[in-house]
């Protein structure tokens, strides 16, 4: 057998990136510069932004070599008549996608070797063995792809070591200091579907405050019009995302709140970018889910307790009764005696 030649330019093709995703990428991420450690590697973000652009650079410092954002990829049909990314070369391209037509449009961006799952496979350069089945997770799928691409394995982490700075940690414990039990509460996400109601969230942070635990309400930028009503409804919680200074200082960067989530005893979220962003930072974690499931995209993290709205009756969040979320927090911090 002919030994391959690494490649020196890899690019990898991706739609867009959110808070969540690229969270969950990072693994892939990892595993590509370790694979071809002497690559210039460029991220390609086809149809909108990538986090990794910007908020999640630090993350992926050393890891990626370029990040383009709105590459005008995937959006239509009609690309099939140009040339991608102006000509541009690289040995190996990625597309971590499956839509065909997309495939096609990106397969026009001149390279040696393709890895794609569209259509079974049917453009790639290299395939999968036969019987191969495409995994639901998103994260397995890109290291799959990643295994294809660089022929040797690349497990799935159980977990995901982050260095944060110590700037952030310092922040956190100044606005968290040790002593109280803290309990975090993250009630946004993507959208009205995805939301426990808000109500809940309150009933659940005032069973803390009876139990002698103290509530840490984690709100985006999403959600900062919850505030003043959250504040009278808790007057004991807190809020130190929207401490004085805070936000100028760290804006809503995710970093900073996974070193946040780092003071937790527990923290309860809904299905949201946050939810990931707490399970990678290692706090325990209650995650609610209703219409959507953690198949695709499961929180990465070791202690983690999911509550479907289906196992209730519905699948709307509001089936998932307030009792149960409680109970749920009290046995997690029951096992480490809070």
């Amino acid at each position: 057998m002919i030994a391959q030649t690494p490649p020196t330019t890899v690019m990898v093709y991706v739609g867009l990136d959110r808070v969540g995703d690229g969270l969950l990428k990072l693994p892939f991420a990892r595993g590509l510069r370790e694979a071809f450690a002497d690559a210039r590697i460029t991220w390609v973000a086809g149809k909108e932004t990538s986090v990794y652009a910007g908020v999640m650079a630090p993350l992926v410092a050393g890891l990626l070599d370029e990040v383009i954002e709105h590459a005008g990829i995937g959006l239509h049909p009609s690309e099939l008549l140009g040339r991608p990314l102006g000509g541009r070369r690289f040995d190996l391209v990625i597309d971590t996608q499956r839509i065909f037509w997309a495939s096609l449009s990106l397969w026009r961006v001149p390279h040696k070797t393709f890895i794609s799952p569209a259509a079974r496979f049917l453009l790639s350069s290299r395939k999968p063995p036969p019987g191969y089945r495409f995994p639901k997770s998103m994260q397995r799928q890109m290291l799959d792809l990643l295994e294809i691409a660089a022929g040797r394995p690349f497990a799935s982490p159980a977990r995901l070591d982050l260095d944060l700075d110590a700037g952030l940690h310092a922040d956190a414990a100044r606005l968290l200091p040790d002593g109280p039990v803290y309990v975090g509460l993250a009630p946004g996400s993507g959208g009205p579907p995805k939301c426990w109601p808000l109500e809940n969230f309150i009933a659940l942070a005032g069973a803390q405050v009876a139990r002698g635990r103290a509530p840490v309400f984690l709100l985006g930028p999403q959600e900062v019009e919850w505030t003043a009503g959250l504040r009278e409804a808790v007057p004991r919680a807190l809020f130190p995302l929207q401490a004085d200074g805070v936000e100028a200082a760290h804006g809503f960067s995710p970093l900073f709140t996974m070193a946040l989530a780092k003071r937790l005893a527990l923290a309860v979220s809904n299905d949201s970018g946050v939810n990931h962003m707490l399970a990678i930072a290692g706090a325990p974690l209650v995650s609610l889910y209703g219409v959507t499931t953690p198949r695709k995209f499961p929180p990465m993290g070791e202690d983690i307790s999911f509550l479907h709205a289906g196992d209730f009756g519905g699948r709307e969040m509001k089936y998932i009764p307030v009792d149960a979320v409680i109970d749920a927090a009290d046995a997690v911090l029951g096992r480490g005696g809070a």
